[in-house]
């Protein structure tokens, strides 16, 4: 409570009190492993996508600076490649069961005129994750899949021997075609979580707000409100 005073003759007299607003409600979304698993994948897959860039066009073959030089850059690509399957397979463990598509998702994705205007109001109740976020989630899985699967049959230092030049130019196709796809959909991913206010809040220190929560994702903050009711209670049981 924040008093206003009027100062007179040296005394101080209250003249009217104003209510502060009430403390904020913050949900826990991650947790810090979560958010380190994500951080790390997030990290392996700019530095993928920066040395990527600098061997697929001279353009920007400036890039290579970055990792010492042409060669280097070339060396150290694959080895990249191998860290970001690993801690997306990680991820993948964590959140697969969370992005199975339901109806709710549906009935999210007609009504997506509704999801870019904001009227939230009008949206069925979803779970921890929308349909554009799962979306986003298996489009990657997959375009890692094929990157990764891919990149093996084009890393020539080690696995040269096992296929032929023709098999070779279709992998290094499909392994282009894929990076830029899942480099576009990664820039839709991070204009989303800026553009949907709060969500950056999550992956940085692992919470949001009550409000954020019931706006956004209200099925799923009904089930976290009711597992602490019910474990509330199961406490006081216990007592």
């Amino acid at each position: 409570m924040t008093v206003h005073t009027d100062i007179r003759d040296g005394d101080a007299r209250p003249l009217r009190e104003v209510h502060e607003a009430p403390e904020v409600l913050y949900v826990p979304r991650y947790t810090g492993l979560q958010r380190v698993n994500h951080w790390i994948t997030a990290i392996l897959f700019t530095l993928l996508t920066l040395s990527g860039l600098a061997m697929f066009t001279p353009y920007l073959f400036s890039l290579t600076g970055i990792f010492g030089g042409g060669q280097a850059t070339r060396a150290i690509h694959p080895w990249f490649g191998v860290a970001l399957a690993v801690s997306f397979a990680l991820l993948f463990l964590r959140f697969w069961k969370l992005n199975i598509p339901n109806k709710d998702d549906v009935a999210w994705s007609m009504k997506i005129g509704d999801v870019v205007t904001n009227r939230e109001d009008r949206l069925p109740e979803l779970g921890k994750y929308n349909a554009g976020q799962k979306g986003v989630f298996w489009g990657q899985t997959a375009l890692i899949g094929i990157m990764f699967v891919t990149g093996l049959v084009i890393w020539d230092q080690y696995f040269y021997q096992y296929t032929v030049i023709e098999t070779k130019r279709w992998a290094l196709l499909a392994h282009s075609l894929a990076a830029v796809i899942a480099i576009a959909i990664i820039v839709v991913h991070i204009y989303a979580g800026i553009w949907v206010r709060g969500t950056g809040r999550a992956m940085v220190r692992g919470t949001v707000t009550g409000g954020w929560a019931y706006r956004h994702h209200r099925k799923w903050f009904r089930q976290i409100a009711g597992g602490k009711r019910q474990r509330g209670s199961t406490d006081k049981r216990g007592h």
